[in-house]
């Protein structure tokens, strides 16, 4: 790489704490959460039956993803008791996305030597965190399934025997793991896909500053602010379409119930 440009491929490390590591997109992430428990608590701190503005701007976006969640789910209650999580998600990815552009990303730091180790780094470019949001988000998912259909019916999904004749039973056996190896598969799928677009975006970002610091670095930046809100909405979108296949009880007709993605 050429000298003046420093990337990173994993987080660097600023200490430990009980042994712990503490890197700087740990200490981005807990900065994150911060502000998301601190905007929590300010705006749902005295609901009011005749909402004020904030109030009011805050209900109508709750209303409007609920519903598209009823829609999808067919359930009310479902989409009620699934949207803290999917708002949990989108809310801590996008301001962690839209925190990547903040003054003192990557500009104040400790030296390690004549290294200058940023404090604060963007959370999505560290492979760990985009990995933890997935298995927690296919947990999840795979959870939501068994305890709608039962444990036996879910993984009656993915390993069955059954048919009316020895060519439609290894037939249904095989779909049956196929899909098993696509419902793993989504732990390496979310967790790469968003830790592939912001990292790629950070590295972008770094070489035009240092090669064009006063003509692409600024339009640049609005583009990836935009791709690091699609990226939120595509993690959380896509987690609750496959919450809703999870739920989806099996077809009849060929005794695994192969729901498509």
């Amino acid at each position: 790489m050429h000298e003046g440009i420093h990337i990173a491929l994993s987080a660097e490390r600023l200490g430990t704490f009980f042994g712990l590591p503490i890197t700087n997109t740990l200490l981005s992430a807990w900065l994150v959460m911060i502000v998301l428990i601190i905007t929590a608590v300010l705006v749902g701190r005295k609901p009011t039956l005749i909402p004020g503005k904030v109030q009011n701007f805050f209900e109508m976006i709750f209303e409007f993803v609920i519903n598209y969640m009823a829609e999808i789910f067919g359930s009310r209650t479902r989409a009620l008791t699934f949207f803290p999580f999917i708002a949990t998600i989108f809310l801590f990815i996008a301001t962690s996305n839209l925190f990547d552009f903040m003054p003192f990303f990557g500009s104040i730091g400790i030296h390690h030597g004549e290294e200058l180790v940023p404090l604060f780094r963007p959370v999505n470019t560290d492979l760990n965190v985009t990995l933890a949001l997935a298995i927690i988000s296919v947990i999840t998912i795979e959870v939501a399934g068994i305890v709608a259909l039962g444990f036996w019916k879910y993984m009656n999904k993915f390993f069955t025997f059954s048919g009316h004749s020895i060519g439609e039973r290894f037939l249904n056996l095989t779909v049956g793991l196929i899909e098993f190896v696509s419902e793993m598969s989504r732990f390496i799928s979310f967790s790469f896909r968003l830790f592939g677009n912001i990292f790629a975006g950070e590295v972008l970002l770094a070489v035009v500053s240092y090669f064009m610091p006063y003509l692409l670095p600024i339009p640049l930046m609005g583009f990836e602010t935009f791709v690091g809100v699609v990226q939120a909405a595509v993690f959380a979108m896509l987690t609750l379409f496959f919450l809703k296949l999870a739920m989806a009880k099996p077809h009849a007709s060929t005794g695994s119930a192969q729901v498509g993605h």
